[in-house]
């Protein structure tokens, strides 16, 4: 089975695109992480117990599953254009509702807010590794980048409005930027709809590729453990008797996230990918251990600095190596891997938690992220 799309062919529209894709990224990493330091505010307006306020996490992990499932829906038969427009659509409307007078009116919104995230993070990260086959770890990996300054700035900018009274004015603005982002990209010539060869994709070929269930433990595996690492982090060093610090340590590992992003690219050109990835587990692996065997705080933000420089490439690169590897068709297929990659960061962090409170140890409970570091090492010893 084969499927071809009309490719993007003049380079000022490459560019027009991946600007797009890149704008659309920002606002998408305040969304995605919104609820972490909306939750007390949430909590207090609402009057929530902690099991109802976890409900929101899982609210929105169920509208960012079913986006990601729709979006290889549309992608396959319609192309980028309707997928890209309705996740800003969606992720506007949400997050301008989110601070809803009342509880049921909130779940709305944060479920609404889900789907759009859903709908854009696959399509902007195919989009991008799609319309740049000479350089598509490069790219993703800069696409990824601006997420990451959604995620830093969202913190700070929710604590300064808040303290400011400025929420609303906040929210109008994102949601304002994302309806402006929508209209103003609305007419680029996204790449189009797929034509195959012959009817229907080939599963039941797809499914005895050893490739296709090695990209879904690395799709599984690693977004879990990068969320388990920076949602527990903080919780880690207040327990080790520096509470004054626990807020911030989150900070250290997405900026050093983020700024490895930003450096891919001559990373990437003098690196290949497959070194890359080996290297980029082994010294994860190196900084989990580090920081569970240190009981310093300087410790601790010298291990944060070290797994999220050395995670910051590899989301992207699987995602470059996805698209090169299974060409257009990574858009259907590509509905599976990002549902798994959300499915990882709603189990792994969580058995981070169950582990902890079956041993009485949060130091043991963070060995599970070590493990998944390993697996996803050992995956990656040889080329595939």
């Amino acid at each position: 089975m084969a499927m071809a799309a009309q490719p993007v062919h003049d380079p000022a529209d490459v560019r027009k695109l991946v600007l797009a894709g890149q704008l659309g990224f920002i606002p998408t990493g305040v969304i995605v992480t919104i609820l972490g330091p909306m939750l007390p505010i949430l909590i207090a307006r609402w009057a929530l117990n902690d099991t109802q306020a976890g409900n929101l996490f899982l609210v929105q992990f169920l509208g960012s599953m079913t986006g990601v499932l729709l979006s290889g829906v549309l992608l396959a038969k319609l192309g980028f254009r309707p997928a890209f427009l309705l996740g800003l659509v969606l992720m506007a409307v949400g997050i301008s509702t989110i601070y809803a007078p009342l509880l049921w009116m909130g779940l709305i919104a944060v479920a609404v807010l889900g789907l759009g995230q859903g709908f854009i993070i696959p399509t902007d990260n195919l989009m991008v590794a799609e319309i740049s086959p000479d350089s598509r770890a490069t790219a993703v990996s800069l696409l990824n980048f601006y997420w990451g300054v959604g995620a830093v700035f969202c913190s700070l900018a929710i604590a300064w409005a808040y303290m400011h009274h400025l929420l609303l004015l906040f929210r109008g603005a994102v949601a304002l930027f994302l309806v402006l982002l929508a209209l103003g990209v609305r007419r680029l010539p996204f790449p189009g709809k797929l034509h195959a060869e012959k009817s229907g994709l080939a599963w039941g070929q797809l499914l005895r590729e050893p490739e296709f269930w090695l990209f879904s433990a690395v799709f599984f595996l690693y977004p879990g453990a990068e969320t388990a690492v920076g949602g527990w982090i903080s919780a880690y060093v207040t327990r080790m008797g520096h509470a004054e610090m626990g807020p911030a340590m989150p900070a250290f590992f997405w900026s050093a996230l983020t700024l490895g992003r930003g450096c891919a690219g001559p990373v990437l050109r003098r690196v290949s990918e497959h070194n890359v990835l080996r290297t980029g587990f082994a010294t994860a692996t190196v900084g989990i251990a580090i920081m569970l065997w240190t009981s310093t705080l300087t410790g601790a933000i010298v291990s944060a600095v070290i797994v999220g420089l050395s995670y910051a490439i590899l989301y992207p690169v699987n995602v470059a190596r996805l698209s090169q590897h299974f060409g257009p068709s990574a858009r259907a297929i590509g509905s599976i891997m990002f549902a798994l990659a959300g499915l990882g960061p709603a189990l792994v962090p969580k058995w981070v938690g169950m582990v902890s409170t079956m041993t009485g140890n949060l130091r043991v409970g963070l060995t599970v992220p070590l493990v998944a570091t390993v697996i996803l090492l050992i995956i990656h010893l040889r080329k595939w």
